[in-house]
This record gives C-alpha cells, sequence and structure tokens, in this order.
C-alpha cells in the first residue's frame, strides 16, 4: 500500500491523553473536536466503511462514514487525542485490499451528537474513487467452503469483504450492492443480518450472498435436461475426467477446460479452438500439483498464491508429469494457476468427493483471435462445437477480464506482468508527472487501453488482437467502461501512428466527432517512455531506449523492431538499428520464418545453399517466387526487426518454419537455448553494434560442423546481449546518458532480458525493466498517454 497525507497542520504531535504521573486531564482532551477525513484510491469494496466504523468505536468517536464518487468521507469527533489516533490509523493500518493514494483533513464545526453510522453513499465528487481488483478466495472463506457446519458449505459463490469479485460486476459509483450485478440477488434474513452487522467479516460486503438467496449454478449439456447445484458440480467432474471439453464461467468471463493429462482432450480442444500450437495455461488444484509441473522457487510460490492469482510462467520441468504434450509443445514453460473462485476449488472436489483431474487445461473461453466470452447466451452460440457442456451461473459478468499473466525473472529481477488484466485491473499507476485528461488507444496486438488524468493513469483489461470485428466492439466497450468509472472526459488523444492500425482509425474518428485533438506517436517511442513512466522518471530525463519487438511503423515507413533510441517524454532520436532486411509479404510474411530467414541470409550476403535447414524447407516453386520477390522487392517491406530476426535464426537451425501463432519460432528458439543455458557457449558476434551478418555466417558453419542446435541457439541469445551492450557504451560515449531502458515484447524473453540486465549493469549502466506495465505491446498505451501530454500543441 501506498499512502500520502495532504494535512491541515500535523497530527502526529498531538496532546497527550493525560498526565501519567498525576493523571490529571488535559483541555485538549476536554475539548471535543471533529475533523473530516476523506479518502482517495482503492477505498470502495475493501471493507473500509466497516474499518471506520470499527476503528470509531473503539476510540469512542461519534460522527458518520459515507462513499462518494470522490472516495471514502469520515467525520469523528472526540477527544483530540482520539481524533489524532483514528487519522494516524486511517494512513498506517488501513484494511488489507485497501490501497490508499491521498488523505486529506479538514477541522470542521464540532456537533455534540452521539453515536456513529454508516451513511447512504453519495455522487458528484470531483475525483474519481477506484473500485478495488477481483481478488482470490480468502482462507477464512475457504474454511467455510469445506465445513459441513458453516450455511456456506459448499457454496459456489461464497465471498466476504477480503474477497470476491469487485470490478467484473461493478455497473458505477460510487460501489453498493445497487451499483453492482449483485443487486438483482436480494439479501436473505440471516446475509442482511450479516450485511448489518459492524462487527461481522461480511459488513457491507457488497457481494454477499448464500445457497437461500445467491447466484444459481447451472450444467448445460445438449441433448440432456438441465443441471443445478451440487448435481451441476458431480457431473461437470465426471464429464471432465471422462474427456470432455467444458465452458466455464468464471470472474470476468468464461474458460475451456478439460483434463490436462489426456492427450485427446487437449487436443481436441486444441483443433476444435483453432489454436495451432499456441500454449495452455492450465489450473492446478493446488501449489504440490504446480510443483510437480515446473520449477516453483520462493517468488514463484508468493505469485501463484497472491490475491491476485495470475498465470505464472512456471520453468518446465523435463520429466513434467501429469501434462499431456499438447499443452505446452515447444514452448520452456507452462502457463499454471491455482484457483480463485469457489467454484474452480469445487470444480477440483472438496475431501471425499469422488477422484477427478487435478490440473486442467483452463484457457480464455472464446475462439483464437475472438474477445473473452462473458454472456452466457452468447458463451452457448459462439462456443458451440467447442465445449460439450456449459458449467455457467446467472451473476451478469458486467465487465470482461482474462487472467492476468506474469513471469518471476530468473536471475533474481523480480516479477514482471506479461498480461495485466484480472487481479492487476483497475487498480491505478502513479504517473510522474501531471497529465490532461488523456485516452490512449495503445496499438492492435495484446491491445489495452489507458486513460489518465492529474497524477495517474488507469489501464483497461487486456482486450486482444484487433484483427477481428468483435474485438474492435470489445474495444469500445472496455474504453466506455473505464471513462464511466472514472468519471474522466478525455480532453485528448493518443494512438500509434501506424496509419492501417484499427486503434489509430478508431482514435482519428473518435477526435473529428468530438473535436478532441489526437496526437500520434511513434511506436517504440511509446515503448521506452512506458518503462519511464513506470520507473517515475520526470519530464526532461533522457535515457538509452532499447526497443526490440516485432513490428512498428518506422518515421522513415518502415517496419522498425530492433531500435535503439535517445528518448525522453518530449522526444526520440534513432542512435542505432538492425540493418534493414526485406520482409516479403509484410505483415502476412511473418507467418513464415523460413522466408524471413532467406531475406536475411540475403541481406548477409550468405548463399541460399541447399543444406540449410531453412531453404529446405522451402519447395523450389516457393524459393523461386522468392528470389523474384527479392530480387524487384516487390510486396516486399524493409524491416529493422529483432523479433523477425530471431525467427530467421529459429528457421536457420531447422527449429520452426511456419507459425503457427504470434513469436512461436522465437519461443521455440529460446526453449532450445534454455537447454544449453547452463554451459559455457560462447558468443557469435555481431557487427556495427546491430548487424546480426557475422552471427549468421558463423551460425551456418556451427550448423555444417554438427554443433547442437541448443548450443547455437544459446550462442545467438548471448550475441544479441553483448550486442546490446556495445551499442549502449557508443551511446553513452556520444551523449553521456547512463541510463539504459529495455522494453518490447522481445523482453519477454527470460534468457535475452536477464542477460541484458547482467552485462549492462557490470558495465556502470542503471538498467531500466518493466515490473507492473508489460514490455510488449500491452503496455504500449501509458507510453502513448505520456508522450501524448508531453507534446506540445501545434
Amino acid at each position: 500500500m501506498t499512502s500520502t497525507a495532504a494535512t491541515e497542520g500535523p497530527i502526529t504531535e498531538e496532546p497527550a491523553a493525560g498526565d501519567p504521573a498525576t493523571g490529571a486531564t488535559t483541555t485538549a482532551d476536554r475539548a471535543a473536536v471533529r475533523r473530516r477525513v476523506t479518502v482517495r484510491g482503492t477505498v470502495q469494496g475493501v471493507g473500509f466503511r466497516p474499518f471506520v466504523h470499527r476503528l470509531a468505536a473503539e476510540l469512542d468517536l461519534a460522527g458518520h462514514v459515507r462513499n462518494g464518487s470522490e472516495g471514502v468521507v469520515a467525520e469523528v469527533e472526540g477527544s483530540e487525542a482520539a481524533v489524532a489516533e483514528f487519522c494516524r490509523a486511517i494512513d498506517e493500518r488501513p484494511p488489507p485490499l485497501a490501497d490508499v493514494r491521498q488523505i486529506t483533513y479538514e477541522t470542521v464545526a464540532a456537533l455534540g451528537t452521539p453515536g456513529f453510522v454508516i451513511h447512504a453513499s453519495e455522487g458528484g465528487g470531483t475525483s474519481p474513487a477506484l473500485i478495488p481488483p477481483d481478488t482470490a478466495t480468502c482462507e477464512d472463506c475457504l474454511r467455510e467452503l469445506v465445513d459441513p457446519a458453516d450455511r456456506r458449505h459448499r457454496h459456489p459463490f461464497i465471498t466476504c469483504t477480503h474477497c470476491g469479485p469487485r470490478f467484473t460486476i461493478s455497473t458505477g459509483l460510487p460501489y453498493d450492492r445497487a451499483t453492482t450485478t449483485m443487486a438483482a440477488y436480494p439479501l436473505c434474513r440471516d446475509c442482511a443480518t450479516e450485511y448489518a452487522d459492524p462487527a461481522d467479516r461480511r459488513f457491507h460486503a457488497q457481494p454477499v450472498a448464500c445457497h437461500e438467496c445467491g447466484p444459481r449454478l447451472r450444467l448445460t449439456v445438449p441433448g440432456e435436461h438441465p443441471l443445478p447445484g451440487e448435481d451441476a458440480l458431480v457431473r461437470a467432474r465426471r464429464m471432465l475426467a471422462e474427456g470432455a471439453v467444458l465452458a466455464v464461467k468464471g470472474l470476468g468471463g468464461y474458460h475451456l477446460a478439460c483434463a490436462a493429462d489426456d492427450d485427446g482432450a487437449v487436443t481436441g480442444l486444441r483443433e476444435r479452438k483453432e489454436r495451432g500450437g499456441k500454449p495452455f495455461a492450465v489450473m492446478c488444484a493446488d501449489l504440490a500439483h504446480a510443483e510437480r509441473l515446473g520449477h516453483v522457487g520462493p517468488e514463484e510460490r508468493t505469485a501463484l498464491t497472491s490475491r491476485r492469482r495470475p498465470i505464472v510462467l512456471l520453468r518446465r520441468r523435463a520429466a513434467a508429469t501429469g501434462l499431456a504434450d499438447a499443452v505446452c509443445p515447444g514452448s520452456p514453460d507452462v502457463g499454471v494457476m491455482l484457483p480463485y473462485t469457489p467454484l474452480h476449488r469445487l470444480l477440483f472436489g472438496l475431501p471425499g468427493d469422488p477422484p477427478g483431474p487435478q490440473v486442467l487445461v483452463m484457457t480464455s473461453g472464446n475462439r483464437s483471435g475472438e474477445p473473452i466470452v462473458t454472456d452466457d447466451a452468447e458463451a452457448l452460440r459462439r462456443l458451440a462445437g467447442i465445449a460439450d457442456g456449459w458449467l455457467w451461473h446467472d451473476r451478469v459478468i458486467e465487465g470482461p477480464c482474462d487472467d492476468s499473466v506474469v513471469r518471476i525473472r530468473p536471475d533474481g529481477g523480480g516479477e514482471v506482468v506479461l498480461r495485466r488484466s484480472r487481479g492487476h485491473v483497475p487498480e491505478p499507476v502513479a504517473l510522474p508527472f501531471t497529465v490532461p485528461p488523456v485516452l490512449a488507444a495503445g496499438g492492435d496486438l495484446k491491445n489495452a487501453l489507458c486513460l489518465g488524468a492529474a497524477d495517474t493513469g488507469w489501464f483497461s483489461p487486456h482486450i486482444g488482437d484487433m484483427g477481428d470485428l468483435a474485438t474492435q466492439r470489445a474495444f469500445e466497450a472496455a474504453g466506455d467502461r473505464l471513462r464511466a468509472l472514472t468519471g474522466i472526459a478525455p480532453e485528448l488523444l493518443a494512438a500509434d501512428r501506424h496509419p492501417g492500425y484499427h486503434s489509430s482509425r478508431w482514435a482519428r474518428r473518435a477526435a473529428r466527432s468530438a473535436g478532441g485533438t489526437l496526437r500520434l506517436v511513434q511506436h517504440h517511442h511509446a515503448h521506452i517512455a512506458s518503462l519511464m513512466a513506470e520507473s517515475g522518471l520526470e519530464p526532461g530525463t533522457r535515457v538509452i531506449g532499447v526497443a526490440f519487438d516485432g513490428t512498428g511503423y518506422g518515421d522513415d515507413g518502415a517496419i522498425w523492431g530492433g531500435e535503439v533510441l535517445i528518448a525522453g517524454y518530449e522526444g526520440h532520436r534513432r542512435f542505432a538499428h538492425v540493418p534493414y532486411a526485406h520482409l516479403p509479404g509484410g505483415d502476412a510474411g511473418v507467418a513464415n520464418p523460413c522466408r524471413t530467414a532467406l531475406a536475411r541470409l540475403r541481406a548477409a550476403r550468405i548463399a541460399w545453399d541447399p543444406d540449410l535447414p531453412c531453404v529446405a524447407a522451402c519447395p523450389p516453386d516457393e524459393l523461386q517466387l522468392l528470389h523474384r520477390q527479392l530480387d524487384r522487392g516487390t510486396a516486399c517491406v524493409p524491416t529493422s526487426s529483432m523479433g523477425r530476426l530471431f525467427d530467421a535464426v529459429s528457421s536457420l537451425t531447422g527449429i520452426c518454419h511456419r507459425a503457427g501463432y504470434e513469436a512461436q519460432a522465437a519461443v521455440e528458439l529460446e526453449a532450445a537455448a534454455v537447454l544449453a543455458w547452463p554451459e559455457r557457449t560462447g558468443a557469435y558476434s555481431f557487427a556495427g553494434c546491430l548487424d546480426p551478418g557475422p552471427a549468421l555466417a558463423a551460425i551456418v558453419m556451427d550448423l555444417r560442423c554438427g554443433v547442437p542446435v541448443p548450443v547455437i541457439a544459446a550462442r545467438f541469445h548471448r550475441a544479441v546481449a553483448a550486442a546490446v551492450a556495445e551499442v549502449c557504451r557508443r551511446a553513452r560515449r556520444e551523449t553521456g546518458v547512463r541510463v539504459a531502458a529495455l522494453s518490447g515484447g522481445v523482453f519477454a524473453n527470460a534468457l535475452l532480458d536477464a542477460e541484458c540486465a547482467r552485462l549492462l549493469s557490470a558495465d556502470g549502466f542503471t538498467v531500466l525493466r518493466h515490473r507492473r506495465v508489460p514490455p510488449n505491446d500491452g503496455g504500449l498505451a501509458l507510453g502513448q498517454l505520456v508522450v501524448a501530454a508531453r507534446t506540445p500543441a501545434a
């Protein structure tokens, strides 16, 4: 928790409660004072009002507390010492889910009225109150879930003040049951008693419910009668054990689930969803099962069991048990999460239940390329042909929110968020300077928007890739919801310079229709600015920005992606880059790493000899076409992309020639490098800092000498890191800048990220790396926002 208190005078030097020697009461104790306390941040839906009520009772203070659009507002009256202690406790020990951003105090006239009450919520504030993210089921609720004597035993929607849905059920502010989708469920007598009891853990817990009054669970299987409640769970577990695929409704949308150890079920799900070879995430019943799949150190354990419950990328064990080969083929990692809702926990079974799968594939409920499904009727329609049954409930999901993805850096560099969604959204991002109301549209891959005002930014949940009409509609809905929940009307729009991006086209239309200002931001400048903002760098600061990704529209119209920039918020200069090579077919060529490899070989003046794997992978007619295409430059775009260079090396070494999903070739190249990484493999050399020609020639020689592919892959990774260190040294000599910032999707590669940081740190650089904002295009919007805010009006 972070807390900053803006006070009207100090609160830490209050008079003593009395003279400890004589017991005399001071004048300050006898005189009642009244103070209005306004708390801003994530303070609604986290038990803040019950906390204030209990604190006031402990200190014998009168007054009231309410939710408002600006946050939580309390007025307390009593002795000056008690009021001061109240203010200190608000600042130093708020409820566990609260994120206090600012506290202001105002002395008001004492009223002399007894008692302390919780008032009805009010709207109309000028500062946005923040709804907390959805959080995993707490230990207290889990104990009740498994306790046969508890009235919520086996209740699929058990929750309290400290856990459960928040963001995904909110329909407006202030956060009250009436402004959530739980408004459809009137409280039964027992729940109403708990809700009204200040001593109860469910005091003013808005999603509170029980078997009597809460949402209803159902299982729908085509051709069968729908099953309710416990019968639905029993049948669902049996179906999973028998190899079925189930659509399971979670907090922020549907998942598609099947037994992760069943090759037939996993392969069937992959084919039905048209997912290609892209890895699936899995949900394990407990930590012990997760440890059988991947390496779980202390930081991985903390991430897996945190209240956010993200998907954590674990390095796969060589002999992982309980995992079908089709779950994550070719990947060095397995994405693992633990149950985060009571329904998930019940789906795995409680003690005494019939045995069932303890590791489930749990992938987003959609067809590949589409947004996650949240609506029940839509789930039946859109997931038909994929799911064999639908385990669903009638609590409405107001806002889609996919699972977050994180990795623990292997070099001790802490956690990095690769997809920022459930558990993180709508948690605010502190901005290092004040901005006007700005909405940034992000990019077209891994899209997420970012809305900012004053010193705070808010990301939308992960939306996805914008090539599908349904995703574009989800993008617009996410922007509308972000504005509604924050109450911010943007005056400025920011977007990528790429003329063909759907996100940028939307921003142009929105600016025209609203008469607002649109500022276009270069893609790689936005990547570096995003990291600068996350790191809290002030305006006027410059960094050596290393922006490596697959694609981005360059200032010269080429496809950039292997860039070293001297950058600040106010502008950037291209210092160095990977030399251009043709990308045959432009973006369409990304699916064919063998073509990228051939183009890179030609740029390096290396012959297309038939013994090279990338040459052998192309039929003769394809080779002839590529020869003509590259000779004439037909349908070719020059690219400096480091992501495409990784693809080229993956094909050159025979690892991946045709990619079924984004970055597949690079992921599989990293997986090969992991096998040889502990060895002292040495490194290839780049020329002119970022020219890969000598490295490609050395790879060809090693292939012909029979050097193992994992060793070649490791040498290439180390070569790229050494080239980064060298070009940063050269930039430091010329500019005096000593801060290196590593951003872009290529730095999701754990080996490269760690090796670059190691070499740069050893050479005296301050190295910036992403943590809470994704290095890939999921973090792009934050960079667009801060650059647009610092760009002078034309």
